[in-house]
């Protein structure tokens, strides 16, 4: 079992790291948005967040939930065992449930304040590319035991389902998180099932009202279902940020660390409408006509 765990760590490992740097070639080749700061300081910083992230998620989180998986399955606890699905129902309907939690976990470190002390540390990369896609406060991921627990207990997750999601649920974050730019034509088609570069983009949008929506990861259909989802919003117009953290020194590291147990300022001040670039009419014209298309 060991050796057997070392070989997929291993392989989930060499998948997730030949991703990254997939990206990372596409998105330096084909940029979707420009980029506004030093390359070099945001990647050091989002680089010692990710290492922080790892560490936490692959020895407290995925050990934790790996043991809960092992639970559930030996008892036969939680509702896909409750429910009359064959192991190929089971994967398929997991799969789906997995996505579907998560996406209210994701909604949840938006909407209670305290949880989103620690989100706004994502939030506030001032670009976003597939660096972006990790750069999360330790504690946030701490946090996610708890939600972790509750969610593969209460589906009755087992080991594989819990880890082929998370292999597809990284990919797909460092995927939407890149700043690539595909061809507008494939990519609304991409989007028709799932989340891309554009449509995350406006989720990383300094209004607040769009950062306020598309919170799925995988699968896009769930901020249809749950009225969260905005896609007409004109990509050379978004800034990317938190407009109440843009003072000097806001972004580095050792701010960061501490940032959500100090006291927080107004995230977004009433004077936001300057976060906006000035509007190409056309384009925006364009833009109200296809509100459910996303917009070059």
């Amino acid at each position: 079992m060991e050796s057997l765990n070392f070989v997929d760590t291993i392989i989930r490992g060499a998948i997730l790291t030949g991703s990254f740097f997939l990206f990372l070639l596409l998105e330096r080749v084909l940029p979707l948005r420009r980029r506004s700061q030093n390359m070099a300081t945001r990647w050091t910083v989002n680089a010692v967040f990710t290492t922080l992230a790892f560490l936490t998620g692959f020895l407290v989180v995925r050990n934790t939930t790996l043991l809960l998986t092992d639970w559930t399955t030996e008892h036969s606890f939680g509702l896909l065992h409750w429910l009359p699905l064959g192991e190929t129902g089971q994967w398929m309907v997991g799969f789906l449930l997995m996505d579907l939690t998560f996406y209210y976990w994701h909604r949840a470190n938006h909407s209670i304040r305290f949880l989103w002390r620690f989100h706004n540390v994502h939030h506030m990369d001032p670009d976003m590319d597939v660096t972006t896609s990790f750069r999360f406060h330790f504690v946030e991921v701490l946090f996610s035991v708890g939600f972790r627990s509750l969610q593969v207990g209460l589906l009755g997750v087992g080991p594989a389902i819990y880890m082929f999601y998370e292999l597809v649920f990284q990919t797909a974050t460092m995927f939407h998180h890149s700043n690539w730019r595909l061809p507008i034509t494939i990519e609304r088609l991409l989007n028709k099932v799932i989340v891309t570069p554009r449509m995350h983009g406006i989720h990383h949008s300094s209004i607040e009202e769009q950062t306020n929506s598309n919170y799925s990861t995988v699968f896009r259909f769930w901020d249809l279902i749950n009225r969260s989802l905005i896609l007409n919003v004109i990509q050379s117009q978004i800034i990317i940020g938190v407009p109440g953290y843009r003072r000097a020194g806001d972004n580095k590291l050792g701010h960061l660390i501490v940032l959500p147990f100090l006291q927080q300022r107004d995230y977004w001040p009433l004077d936001q409408k300057v976060e906006s670039r000035p509007a190409d009419r056309t384009l925006e014209n364009m833009a109200k006509n296809n509100k459910n298309q996303l917009c070059e």
